[in-house]
C-alpha cells in the first residue's frame, strides 16, 4: 500500500521550504559523506554482543558516543535504556528517536563481522545494529549543521525489544517520561517502509504437573506430557480470523525425564497474536479454556485429581492503530517523498512503537537504508550500498515533526 502527501498541502509546503534551506541541504550532504564512518560504527557496535537482558556493554558504548556528540542529560536509566537530549528553541513537541540495542542471539555467539564482495556478514549486523548506527549519524548531522529545531529531540537506544524482552525498555521509558509527543523507531527493512500500527501479542508458559512414576509399575497415573499433548492438539485446531489477522503457535515443548517414566512435569511456550485487541482477548479466552480442559480430561482418563496446570504470562505486547492519514504518518511520508522515494505503509507489526501507540502517543517505525537478509539467523547480512538514505530520511522526518526555527513550525502537535 502506498500513500502520497500531495493531498496534505501543509506537509508538502513544509518540505518544500525545508529543502530550499541551505542548512537542510548541508545536513543531507553530510549524511551522505558520513556514510563510511556510519558503516564503521555499525561494525563496531555489532561486535559488542547484546544478548537479551544483557545489553549493558552496548549501552555503555552508546552512552559514551552520545556524550561525545554533545547531547545533554545523557544517562542509562534503571531499565537499561540509554538516551540524551538535543534541546530545541522551546514551545515545540518533544520527540523520542530510538533503535533497540538487544539482539536475538545468546551469549557465546561469535559476532565478528566478515566482509565478502562488499557485503557484511554477522549475527545482528542489521537487527537493530544498523538502526543504532543510523541514529548516531543523524545526531552528528544535527551537530555538524547546528540546525535549530523548535522541539526537543531525545536520541537513544532501548532494551528488551526482542523475544521475551516484552518491550520492557520502551515500556519503562514511556512510564517514566510522560511528556513525549511523538516517537520514531529506526528498525526494520525497506527504506520506503512506514509502520504505524502494532500487532498485539500474549505469550504464556503453560506447565502441567502430576505424580509421575515408572512407565510400567505406576501405570494408571496421569501424565504431564499426555495432558500437554491434549492441550496442544486442541490449540492446533483453533480457528482464527484472517482479518483482522489473528494467529497462534506453540513455539517450544519440554517435558519428561526418560522414555520409561510417566512424565511428572511438562511445559510449553505459546504465542498468541492479533492486529485487533478484542480478537486477541477472544483468542486468549479460548486458549485458557483449552489449557484447563486438558487437565480435566487427563484426570478423568485415569480417575485421578492429581494433574494440575499453572500459567505464567511471559509476554504482553499491546495492539494499537492510528489512521493512515495521521499527522505523524503524513510527516514520515513527506520526508520519504522529499528524497524521491515512494512511501509505503507497512502492515501491522510488533515493534517498539506498539507501546506509545497503545498509549495514544503518535509513533512510527521507519525502515532503514541498505539491503539486508537472514535476520535472526547466524547468516544475517547487510549490503551498505547507498544506505545513507536511511539516516537522511530519519533526519528529514525529525525536522518535520519538531519544526525548524525561522523555517517551519512543527508539523506534529504538542499534546494538550
Amino acid at each position: 500500500m502506498t500513500i502520497s502527501t500531495t493531498t496534505s498541502e501543509r506537509v508538502q509546503e513544509a518540505y518544500d521550504k525545508l529543502l530550499a534551506e541551505v542548512v537542510t541541504q548541508k545536513g543531507l550532504a553530510f549524511l551522505k559523506d558520513d556514510h563510511e564512518n556510519t558503516i564503521k560504527e555499525q561494525i563496531t557496535i555489532t561486535e559488542i554482543p547484546a544478548p537479551p537482558f544483557k545489553e549493558q556493554k552496548r549501552a555503555e558504548f552508546m552512552l559514551a558516543r552520545l556524550k561525545e556528540l554533545g547531547l545533554e542529560e545523557c544517562r542509562i536509566d534503571d531499565e537499561g535504556n540509554v538516551f540524551g537530549t538535543l534541546k530545541g528553541t522551546g514551545n515545540g513537541p518533544k520527540i523520542f528517536v530510538s533503535a533497540h540495542m538487544d539482539t536475538v542471539f545468546p551469549e557465546g555467539v561469535d559476532t565478528t563481522v566478515k566482509e565478502e564482495n562488499g557485503i557484511l556478514y554477522a549475527p545482528g549486523i542489521v537487527d537493530d545494529t544498523s538502526g543504532l548506527a543510523e541514529l548516531l549519524s543523524v545526531v552528528r548531522a544535527f551537530k555538524q549543521t547546528n540546525i535549530k529545531t523548535v522541539g526537543d529531540i531525545v536520541f537513544g537506544g532501548t532494551v528488551g525489544e526482542e523475544g521475551l524482552g516484552n518491550l520492557r525498555g520502551v515500556r519503562a521509558f514511556f512510564l517514566n517520561n510522560r511528556d513525549i509527543d511523538g516517537f520514531i523507531s529506526i528498525d526494520g527493512p525497506e527504506i520506503s517502509r512506514i509502520c504505524y500500527m502494532g500487532t498485539g501479542s500474549y505469550r504464556y508458559k503453560v506447565t502441567y504437573k502430576g505424580p509421575g512414576g515408572h512407565s510400567f509399575g505406576a501405570f494408571g497415573q496421569p501424565s504431564a506430557t499426555h495432558a500437554l499433548g491434549r492441550a496442544a492438539a486442541a490449540i492446533a485446531d483453533i480457528q482464527t480470523n484472517a482479518e483482522p489477522k489473528t494467529t497462534f503457535t506453540i513455539g517450544e515443548i519440554h517435558g519428561g525425564t526418560s522414555v520409561n517414566a510417566i512424565a511428572e512435569e511438562a511445559y510449553m511456550l505459546v504465542d498468541l497474536r492479533s492486529n485487533d485487541a478484542e480478537e486477541l482477548m477472544k483468542l486468549e479466552s479460548r486458549f485458557l479454556d483449552i489449557v484447563q480442559q486438558a487437565v480435566e480430561e487427563e484426570n478423568i482418563r485415569w480417575n485421578s485429581k492429581e494433574m494440575t496446570v499453572s500459567l505464567e504470562k511471559i509476554g504482553d505486547r499491546p495492539a494499537g492503530s492510528q489512521p493512515d492519514d495521521a499527522p505523524i504518518v503524513r510527516i514520515a511520508a513527506g520526508a520519504t517523498e522529499a528524497l524521491g522515494i515512494t512511501p509505503s505503509l507497512a502492515g501491522p507489526s510488533s515493534t517498539d512503537s506498539n507501546i506509545p501507540i497503545s498509549l495514544g502517543v503518535p509513533a512510527v517505525t521507519l525502515g532503514k537504508g541498505g539491503k539486508a537478509g537472514g535476520a535472526h539467523t547466524l547468516g544475517e547480512w547487510f549490503d551498505p550500498t547507498d544506505s545513507f538514505v536511511g539516516p537522511q530520511r530519519a533526519f528529514l522526518t525529525i525536522l518535520g515533526m519538531a519544526g525548524v526555527e525561522n523555517v517551519i513550525e512543527p508539523l506534529l502537535p504538542v499534546k494538550s
